[in-house]
């Protein structure tokens, strides 16, 4: 039969994400997704929607969302760049600031895992910096790497360890070049580099409602950089699709950011939990990576990160394993509520003890 598939789509191996399964009922703390349920405000923008206007198509400036989103970010419109999840946003970034002739891009090796996986897809050159021993970032290494730009996730996934800002604005100003930050799970760090971009034009700072919004299922995420930075997303996206953001999700999405009380007393929620867990599972002979992130590293002692994995999803809980080199002996596990997490302890403790 004739192959009538491109050289890429036969060759690239795709970004593989937590698994869904439909064969029994999980605690489900593999996609670190958030335990709580979003603003109510979020809940009544979906429900007094006129969903009537669905017969047009979304707003392409998306001034509303842009709009909340510049307010709760101390920002203005013309900095803000709105897409279909962060995912979306960070692909963009890849064709927006990186050249197929180019230097390429500059990231660690034990980082989200999508980002090779943009690269080969845009044809572009990666730098790969290796983790220290302990995991963290030596950000002076990564800025001495002769790349087009630099990518950092702050905390960084899977890791969940956190750059604090002081060190961030250091590096964003060491670097004559784009630095991207991908700063997914800052909700629960609060050490965001947004700021910055009034002071540093070569920076961007690419954010989700993914987690700290409880949206995951709305695929909303946005950028926050220069005007000129700004405008150069704007360009590659409707290369490819000038409305990325539904109508239903602008508004639904402009109502949560707008509700900054209940997302800071419920990602506080998840902070205590993840202390709770961090100590839980140390009391059980595993070692856990300081955590900034709604999601723990954790390793055992004397069990190898594959069986944690594949036991506790026998006594029905999912966890994220990564067969990987440097951490297929670590499982990353989602902070759920405290139910959840009582489950997974339980769990273990069923089958370590």
């Amino acid at each position: 039969m004739k192959n009538y598939l491109s050289k890429t789509a036969c060759e690239i191996a795709p970004y593989t994400a937590g698994e869904q399964p439909a064969d029994r009922k999980y605690v489900k703390l593999n996609t670190n997704e958030n335990p709580y349920p979003p603003s109510p405000k979020a809940l009544e923008a979906y429900q007094n929607y006129d969903f009537s206007l669905l017969k047009l198509y979304p707003p392409l400036e998306m001034r509303n969302l842009r709009g909340a989103i510049a307010a709760a970010e101390g920002v203005a419109p013309e900095n803000v760049f709105c897409g279909n999840g962060s995912d979306e946003i960070l692909a963009l970034c890849f064709s927006a600031f990186f050249d197929p002739d180019g230097a390429g891009a500059a990231f660690a090796d034990v980082t989200y895992s999508f980002y090779p996986v943009f690269a080969e897809f845009f044809k572009i050159r990666t730098q790969i910096l290796p983790l220290e021993e302990d995991f963290t970032l030596d950000l002076s290494k990564l800025t001495a790497m002769p790349a087009q730009g630099v990518i950092v996730a702050n905390p960084n996934a899977p890791t969940g360890i956190g750059i604090p800002l002081g060190e961030v604005e250091k590096f964003v100003a060491a670097n004559d070049r784009i630095v991207i930050l991908d700063e997914a799970y800052m909700p629960f760090f609060n050490e965001s580099a947004v700021p910055l971009i009034k002071k540093y034009k070569n920076l961007v700072v690419v954010k989700t409602f993914s987690k700290g919004y409880s949206l995951a299922g709305m695929r909303c995420g946005y950028a926050i950089a220069d005007a000129s930075i700004i405008s150069g997303l704007e360009r590659c996206r409707d290369c490819f699709n000038s409305y990325p953001v539904d109508r239903i999700c602008q508004a639904v999405c402009a109502a949560a950011i707008a509700d900054k009380a209940y997302y800071e007393k419920m990602n506080a929620l998840v902070v205590a939990e993840r202390e709770r867990l961090t100590a839980a599972l140390s009391g059980l002979g595993f070692t856990v990576l300081p955590s900034k992130a709604n999601f723990v590293f954790a390793r055992h002692a004397a069990v190898a990160g594959r069986q944690v994995y594949e036991q506790l999803r026998a006594r029905g809980v999912l966890v994220r394993h990564f067969q990987k080199p440097r951490i297929a002996d670590y499982c990353r596990i989602t902070v759920g509520s405290r139910e959840e997490n009582d489950a997974l302890i339980a769990a273990l403790r069923d089958w370590i003890r």
